[in-house]
């Protein structure tokens, strides 16, 4: 099977994505959203957090062999970048949203001083607002960041124009349109409502306003 149906699949059968299209859930910044997605779940689940872990691995080996360090998006990527740290022997940190308001005030938590070149890992892309803070923190401590890789994108446009605009290459393992697809290949959405769910991932702000 291919790894972004499989991927998927995965999300769905733990539940960590929920699709409810008659009962929108109500994301933080205001918009009404057809799907809730929380990949935290995933690290429940060994065999599903193993196939994630090693999905980002191979990536990492295939597209980054030059990679010295793997970072992760505080909070929901720190564990699972961590895991795939820990496989490839690499060193690792985590970035935080915003500084920690006591002690030291590190926005970068780890020894910055031992790896130059950095693989990002991110739980799931959105808008891509705070994915890319912790690219720009990098940055600032003078790393160089090879790439960002992700379990989930929504795949929103707003999204796609700021990772171009910063000039950071995004490769994710699964995606909102093959996700989609998945829950209805079983049977968990019908196709009457794709036409619904394809306009609210084109323009969410502005879907059952």
């Amino acid at each position: 099977m291919d790894l972004s149906k499989q991927i998927a699949g995965h999300l769905l059968d733990i539940k960590a994505v929920k699709i409810n299209e008659t009962n929108p859930f109500n994301w933080a910044s205001g918009w009404n959203s057809p799907i809730y997605c929380d990949n935290r779940k995933t690290l429940s689940f060994p065999r599903i957090r193993t196939a994630i872990m090693d999905a980002f691995i191979k990536k990492v080996r295939d597209e980054y062999p030059e990679a010295e360090m793997i970072a992760g998006v505080a909070t929901g990527a720190i564990a699972i970048a961590a895991l795939v740290a820990q496989e490839l022997n690499l060193p690792f940190v985590y970035v935080r949203s915003k500084p920690k308001d006591h002690g030291l005030e590190n926005l970068i938590e780890g020894d910055v001083s031992v790896g130059h070149k950095i693989v990002v890992i991110e739980d799931l892309i959105s808008t891509g607002g705070s994915s890319l803070q912790a690219v720009h923190a990098l940055r600032e401590a003078n790393k160089q960041v090879l790439g960002m890789l992700a379990i989930f994108t929504y795949g929103f446009p707003v999204a796609e124009e700021s990772f171009s605009k910063a000039q950071v290459k995004l490769n994710t393992l699964t995606s909102y349109p093959v996700l989609i697809q998945t829950a209805l290949d079983k049977g968990m959405i019908q196709a009457s409502q794709l036409d619904s769910l394809n306009q609210w991932r084109t323009n969410p702000s502005e879907w059952r306003k």
